[in-house]
Formats: structure tokens, sequence, C-alpha cells
């Protein structure tokens, strides 16, 4: 089984997923030799702080081994295959987690990889954040039951991994999006189909009014700085900050799933704010990147 979408899980995987996450938080001790004699191959097209130091952790904490790559390093900076690649890698290790700019690559590697292959981080989505993510909500709420949750701005990777999880975990989601960076219409089609309590809109105060949770990201992702002077005139009115907050439900939690440019998309109050779960969101990517690896690699 290989996990390139929030969608590949049903909603049933999913709420499995999220007891799992927290039996491994909470008895860490239980799960320590699962995985032994078990690598993971990890490859990098971008930089990365969370989702490369939490699997290294994940791996070994569950008694395996990470090989950690950059492109650069392997045969395909040089022009081997993809397909080839993912051939090879199948005879060696037990598993690949890929970081990568073009999600069709993932599709590839995928395709000719014998063993799991794990969406680190796609153009077109981040599965692995949001498993984390809604695994924090629950946590912090006790259930996703009756949940509000509000996302503001870009309609992006993050994004659109947010619409199927809350789409497959009946989440109420509202995203608020300038009019020309909305998320990916399939989908958002597909995410509306599976829970018709989804909305999108382009007016951030309607979308958190009276929201559990707020969730955003940055302004300009890792291959758009080219555009950055644009996005950031285009996304200043979907700024989270104490203003746009006061729409929301009194008890109302943030989410940023980082790195955060503090001053554009969310402020210094916020983010360092009593409404702030940002930390335990960013600690639980070790508990669920363990969770998936447990359910992929067992």
């Amino acid at each position: 089984m290989h996990f390139l979408s929030v969608a590949d899980f049903s909603s049933e995987e999913l709420e499995e997923l999220m007891s799992l996450i927290t039996t491994i938080k909470k008895h860490p001790e239980r799960f320590s030799n699962r995985l032994k004699n078990k690598t993971l191959v990890l490859i990098f097209e971008k930089p990365s702080t969370r989702t490369r130091v939490s699997f290294e952790q994940a791996i070994l904490q569950l008694g395996g081994h990470a090989i950690t790559l950059r492109r650069e390093e392997m045969q395909l900076g040089r022009g081997e295959s993809i397909a080839d690649s993912a051939r090879v890698l199948s005879r060696y290790v037990h598993a690949i987690m890929a970081r990568v700019y073009n999600h069709e690559s993932l599709v590839e590697l995928a395709k000719y990889s014998t063993i799991p292959v794990i969406n680190g981080l796609s153009d077109l989505e981040h599965p692995c954040q949001i498993v984390s993510d809604l695994f924090t909500v629950y946590e912090e709420f006790g259930s996703l039951e009756g949940i509000k949750l509000a996302y503001v701005g870009d309609g992006n990777n993050v994004c659109n991994s947010l619409l199927l999880g809350c789409a497959l975990l009946g989440v109420e989601l509202r995203v608020a999006t300038p009019k020309n960076y909305r998320p990916s219409p399939k989908i958002l089609k597909k995410a509306i189909e599976l829970n018709p309590t989804i909305q999108l809109m382009d007016n951030p105060a309607k979308a958190v009014e009276r929201a559990n949770v707020v969730y955003t990201d940055v302004w300009v992702s890792m291959g758009d700085e080219g555009e950055e002077e644009e996005r950031v005139k285009v996304f200043k009115p979907y700024q989270v900050n104490t203003k746009l907050l006061s729409h929301a439900s009194p008890d109302v939690k943030v989410m940023h799933c980082l790195p955060a440019h503090r001053g554009l998309e969310i402020t210094d109050e916020v983010i360092d704010g009593h409404s702030s779960i940002v930390w335990t969101q960013a600690e639980n990517r070790l508990h669920a990147q363990k969770a998936i690896l447990l359910k992929l690699m067992k």
C-alpha cells in the first residue's frame, strides 16, 4: 500500500490511525522494536526540517533505520529514471518517503516500487501533515465530532489534503482563499461529494465565524518565490491576527504547519498566544509518522 494522498486511506483507516497515534504518544515504549531491522529511505528534492527529523526519529524509535538522500546525491540527479530507481530501492529497503516538487514523480515512483511509497510533500498534497493535524484537533477537543475548522490563506497542497481529511472524517470545514488561489478543483469537488458541509469562500471573517480551529499556512510556498510581491498584496486581508480571531469561537485554537512567516500570514501575538497549539501540532508529526510507518511497513 502506498500513501500518496489522504484519500488513500478510508474513513475507517483514518479513525484507526487517530486511535493508534493516541496510544503511541502515551506509550511509546510499547512500539520500540516494532520495525526492528526495517529500513526507510528518505528522498528530498525540497528542503525540510519537520518532515525529515520526524521521519528519521520515527523509524529509529521504532527500532529501524533511516537513509536520507538528497536528489543530487542519487543517480536520479544524473539522469537515471524514476522507474529504475524505484526498482532498485525496492530490492534494498522496506519503504520510501519522498518529498518532491512534482506529484507525478511520486506517482511514477509508486508505479514501479514493490515497497510502500509515502508522500512527504508534493505540489498537490501533504498527507502526512494532515494526519498529524487532524490528530492534534482530535487530541485537543477529545473528538472531531461537531468541530468547525476554518482554513485561511493559499489553496495549496496543505489545503488540498485538509479538504480530503476533513471530508473523510466528517469535519465541517470552511476554506477562505483569494479567487485566483483556490485549491484543486478536482479535490474540492471530491471533498464536497464526501462531506457537503465543506464550503469554499473568499471572505476570511465569514470563514472563521464561530470556528473552533483556525488554520493557516505560508502565502509563498517553495517554488512560488517569483510571485512573492504579488502574493503578499493579495493575501494581506487573509492574515490570521487578533481582529480576525474575534469572529471565531471564544475557545478557538490556532494552527500553522510551519515554517511561519511571522508578520505575514500570522502575527507574533497569535502564534505565541494562548490560542496557539502550533508547537503541539509540530510535535505530533513524530507520533503520526510512527503510526503511518507501522501501518505501511508491518
